[in-house]
């Protein structure tokens, strides 16, 4: 049977992150893409102008349906938008036998708010223990950990304090440092710096999405979460240097850029 991923994320109406980045990123590379909404969002290229929470029962009906029959290989998370949610979610995870791969989403690449303040803490003490591998950004890091990165230097820092909620791997994404896209993946063990050239283009709405998603399609394919990442790594890299414009504002990275170029790892 083809390797099954299950998202549990927000939906993008503009196309470009969220629930819509993940199933297209998961077709690009091979697997079967499915499912759960967290909240609806009316968003474009020019930011978030709505959201709008989907009850518990909601969330929790969804994962148990797709579970249940189909069964998952991976899960990834992304928006969950406040605490009642993330608790639930984790819940969940927790007794799903499959990796997951948490992306600790607290705004958008606009700087529309998608987490609320009071469920950082439902992330930090019952999401991040179970995730096998969380993928933060340098604003993520600070808003759960409290330590800004400025440089490379602070990696391993911020590495540690995101280590220490729990999960087994901690990908801290240095895209937002000047120079060479670097990103920093350890289990408090051993270290794997990740670097990229960085493209000069705009087009970026929907990168971290795109890279949790890839990454839990290669753990799906039975990759070890050092080959999943680096992999998942080429292959975002690729999209952001394809990523195009669409509307007035920032557009998104092209998951389908692998199609017609080939796929690294698929």
């Amino acid at each position: 049977m083809r390797p099954t991923v299950l998202t549990v994320a927000g939906s993008d109406s503009g196309g470009g992150a969220g629930i819509q980045a993940d199933l297209k990123t998961m077709l690009a590379l091979g697997v079967h893409g499915m499912s759960v909404v967290t909240a609806v969002t009316a968003q474009n290229s020019l930011g978030v102008q709505g959201v709008w929470e989907l009850p518990v029962e909601a969330v929790r009906a969804q994962y148990r349906s797709v579970v249940d029959d189909i069964g998952v290989r991976a899960v990834k998370t992304g928006m969950l938008s406040c605490a009642p949610v993330v608790e639930a979610v984790a819940e969940l995870i927790a007794g799903t036998d499959a990796p997951a791969v948490v992306d600790p989403v607290g705004v958008s690449k606009h700087g529309d708010p998608l987490l609320a303040a009071s469920a950082l803490d439902s992330v930090r003490t019952r999401l991040l223990p179970v995730a096998t591998v969380a993928t933060p950004n340098l604003d993520e890091v600070a808003q759960l950990t409290g330590i800004r990165v400025v440089s490379e230097d602070g990696m391993r820092e911020a590495a540690a304090a995101v280590l220490a909620f729990g999960p087994r791997w901690a990908l801290i994404k240095g895209g937002h440092l000047p120079g060479e896209a670097v990103d920093l993946l350890t289990d408090g063990t051993e270290e794997h710096w990740l670097r990229a050239p960085r493209y000069d283009n705009r087009h970026t709405h929907g990168t971290g999405c795109t890279l949790a998603s890839a990454i839990a399609a290669q753990l799906a394919k039975g990759r070890s979460v050092p080959e999943a990442v680096t992999t998942a790594k080429e292959y975002v890299t690729g999209a952001i240097a394809a990523g195009f414009a669409l509307g007035a504002g920032i557009g998104p990275v092209d998951h389908g850029w692998a199609l017609t170029r080939g796929t690294p790892g698929a």
